[in-house]
């Protein structure tokens, strides 16, 4: 069966890194850890092993709330335990008061040193608190090179699973239908504008479909996919349902409130 057909041209490399680690497995018998992925990623890995018995896929990025998740894909007999993951939670604080902070500060922050967003998982920020989920390796050089965001000083320290900041939003689930899973489409079903304007702001480059900007008004999403359109919100394509008797496509999509 050829892998390829199901997935974007895109994701070709992902795919194949997953099939690298399923034969590594295979060989070596030991559990493989990847880096953070988005939901995106985490469908295609669960898609390429399937039910396969003789594996274990596990998921987890610090709570059972984390978008941004590592994977350990281990032989079925393996035991997972949430410190194979290697995370770190790293803790600052801020004065609300006079501060304001953003998730797209504290990311603008941490991506200016240069780091790939796979090292990083979810990204928290409340009222005079944020959170950085990371690669274990990576936590002594966040905690070296961020001691400032937004001209505010900050003193980044490690805190403990228990105290992992629980995020304030939630993501309102809605069923709907389209005339087909073009982006400019999708973007008028959940966002309610028109589709002459959906194409404005896709042109615009003011659509990112996973982290990444798209101006083509035809690509094509998929279950999984995250939406960020400015300064409309983010949202998600959480699962294609099928037809409809008039050969409309229902879809299900979550917006974050």
């Amino acid at each position: 069966m050829d892998l390829y057909q199901h997935f974007r041209t895109e994701e070709q490399p992902f795919i194949d890194q997953v099939v690298d680690w399923r034969e590594q497995v295979e060989r070596q018998y030991i559990p493989v850890l990847s880096d953070f992925l988005d939901p995106r990623e985490q469908l295609i890995y669960r898609s390429i092993i399937g039910h396969d018995e003789q594996f274990n896929l596990t998921f987890f990025g610090g709570s059972d709330r984390s978008e941004r998740k590592r994977a350990i894909l281990a032989p079925f007999y393996e035991v997972v335990e949430e410190e194979n993951y290697k995370l770190t939670i790293l803790q600052g604080q801020y004065n609300a008061k006079f501060v304001s902070l953003s998730h797209r500060d504290l990311l603008g922050t941490v991506m200016s040193l240069g780091l790939h967003r796979k090292k990083l998982g979810d990204l928290i920020v409340e009222d005079g608190q944020f959170q950085i989920i990371c690669d274990r390796d990576l936590a002594m050089y966040l905690q070296m090179n961020i001691d400032k965001i937004k001209n505010t000083r900050i003193n980044l320290h490690e805190a403990s699973q228990e105290d992992i900041l629980t995020p304030s939003y939630e993501w309102k689930a809605k069923d709907g239908t389209v005339s087909s899973t073009r982006l400019d489409a999708i973007l008028k079903e959940i966002y309610q504008i028109s589709r002459q304007k959906a194409q404005h702001l896709i042109e615009k480059e003011a659509v990112k479909i996973n982290h990444r900007t798209v101006n083509n008004s035809s690509f094509s999403l998929q279950p999984g996919d995250l939406i960020s359109l400015k300064s409309y919100g983010r949202s998600q394509v959480v699962d294609i349902l099928g037809e409809t008797k008039k050969q409309k496509i229902r879809i299900k999509t979550a917006k974050l409130k």
